[in-house]
C-alpha cells in the first residue's frame, strides 16, 4: 500500500501511517527499530532495497531522507516536504516513509524526523554517501543510539579514516569494518590451530580500500607486530599473509568468492569467504546497539602510526639487499683475482722447464 503526500507534515504523516496500519489490518506496531536513511537521490533506491531486506532480519520503520537542491534562490525560499507512506507488501516487513525536503526545511530535517520516531526504540542513523565529518555532533546522528557511514564511498577514503578517528563517539560504525567481519573470524580461528608467535604480516589488497587499512590496523593493534599493505588488482581485500615461528599462515581469496586457508604442516583448505551485499552489512549492524570497542581500538590505531612501524622492517630488507648486492660482486673479483694469479704462476713455471730439457742431452754426453 502506497500513499502519496504533498506539501505535507509529520503530523500528517504519523496519520497516514495509523490509517494505513488499519487497512491492511496490522494496527499493532511491529517494528524493534527506527533505521533513518540520509541519502541524495541517486543513491535512494539502492539504499532503501538493501534496507527492506535487511527489514526482514530486522522489522523497523525506515526513514528514507532526502535532502533536494533547489534550483533558484525563489524556489530555495520556499519549504516544503513530500512524502511517500509505504506499508504492507510494498514496505517489506516493517514501514516506510520517503521524506523528499525542500528549501529552508533542509537544514531542519532532525525536526520533520522527531516526531517520526517510534516510542521507546532505538534508533539507527545510515548515512550511505555523504556522512558528515563528525556523525555524533549532526543533528540527525545526535537522535541516534548507532551511527553508520561508509568510507568506501568517500573521495578520499583513507583521509576519512584519519577524520572518523579523531571525531570518533561511541557508537560509531563503518561498513568498511563491517566487510572484513569474516576476514578476522577466519584468521582468529587460524591462529587458535597453531602454537605459534607472529613475527610480521602483510595485507594485500586493490588501492584506496579503507577495509585494507582497517584489517592492517587491526592485526598491528592485536598481534603487536608490523603490518605491510601491498596493492593487487582486487576485488576488495585479496590475500592476509602472517609469518610465524612455525611458518606462513595464508588466507588468499583471489577471485572475490572463494579463499584458500594454508597453514604450514596442514593440507590446504578451501574456505567460503564470498564478498557481501549492502543489506547483509547492514542488517550484522542491527544486530548490536552497543558501542564497538575493538572497532574503535583499531581505528584509533591510526594510519600514520601503521605506516612507521611498517617503515621500520623496510630499511631491513634494503640493506639485505644492498649487502647481497655487494658481497657477490666481491666474491667474484676475489675469484678472477685467484685465477690470475694462479695463470701468472703456471706462465711463470712454463719457461723455466723448457731450457731444462735441452741441456739434458749434453749431460749425457759427457758422462760418455
Amino acid at each position: 500500500m502506497k500513499t502519496d503526500l504533498t506539501d505535507t507534515t509529520s503530523s500528517k504523516i504519523n496519520k497516514a501511517l495509523v490509517l494505513g496500519r488499519r487497512a491492511i489490518g496490522t494496527p499493532a506496531v511491529g517494528m524493534v527499530l527506527t533505521l533513518v536513511i540520509v541519502t541524495d537521490e541517486e543513491n535512494a533506491y539502492d539504499a532503501l532495497k538493501a534496507a527492506n531486506e535487511a527489514s526482514r532480519e530486522h522489522p523497523s520503520r525506515t526513514l528514507v531522507v532526502i535532502k533536494r537542491v533547489s534550483r533558484s534562490p525563489r524556489d530555495r525560499a520556499q519549504a516544503r516536504l513530500d512524502a511517500e507512506v509505504r506499508l504492507g507488501a510494498d514496505a517489506s516487513t516493517g514501514e516506510t516513509v520517503v521524506l523528499r525536503l525542500y528549501g529552508e526545511v533542509v537544514d531542519h530535517a532532525q525536526s520533520v524526523v522527531l516526531p517520526l520516531l517510534l516510542p521507546d526504540a532505538p534508533v539507527v542513523v545510515w548515512w550511505p554517501v555523504n556522512a558528515p565529518s563528525d556523525p555524533a555532533n549532526d543533528p540527525l546522528g545526535a537522535l541516534a543510539q548507532r551511527r553508520v557511514t561508509d568510507t568506501y564511498a568517500a573521495e578520499q577514503p583513507i583521509q576519512e579514516l584519519t577524520a572518523r578517528a579523531d571525531a570518533y563517539t561511541p557508537g560509531d560504525t563503518d561498513l568498511s569494518w563491517t566487510r572484513i567481519t569474516p576476514w578476522r573470524s577466519m584468521l582468529a580461528a587460524a591462529l587458535d590451530q597453531v602454537v605459534c608467535e607472529v613475527t610480521s604480516a602483510e595485507v594485500e589488497g586493490e588501492e584506496f580500500n579503507p577495509s585494507v587499512e582497517l584489517l592492517a590496523m587491526w592485526l598491528a593493534d592485536r598481534l603487536k607486530v608490523p603490518v605491510r599493505r601491498s596493492k593487487s588488482a582486487g576485488p576488495g581485500l585479496t590475500s592476509v599473509r602472517m609469518e610465524t615461528d612455525a611458518g606462513p599462515i595464508v588466507l588468499d581469496r583471489p577471485d572475490g568468492s572463494l579463499a584458500t586457508l594454508s597453514i604450514e604442516g596442514q593440507p590446504d583448505r578451501a574456505v567460503a569467504l564470498k564478498r557481501r551485499e549492502t543489506a547483509e552489512l547492514i542488517a550484522e549492524e542491527l544486530r548490536r546497539l552497543d558501542p564497538d570497542d575493538t572497532y574503535a581500538t583499531a581505528l584509533r590505531f591510526g594510519v600514520e602510526r601503521l605506516d612507521e612501524e611498517a617503515a621500520t622492517v623496510a630499511p631491513e630488507t634494503v640493506v639485505d639487499t644492498v649487502v647481497e648486492t655487494v658481497v657477490e660482486p666481491a666474491a667474484e673479483t676475489a675469484a678472477e683475482t685467484a685465477a690470475e694469479r694462479a695463470a701468472e704462476r703456471a706462465a711463470e713455471a712454463a719457461p723455466a722447464a723448457k731450457p731444462a730439457s735441452k741441456k739434458a742431452p749434453a749431460r749425457k754426453a759427457a758422462a760418455k
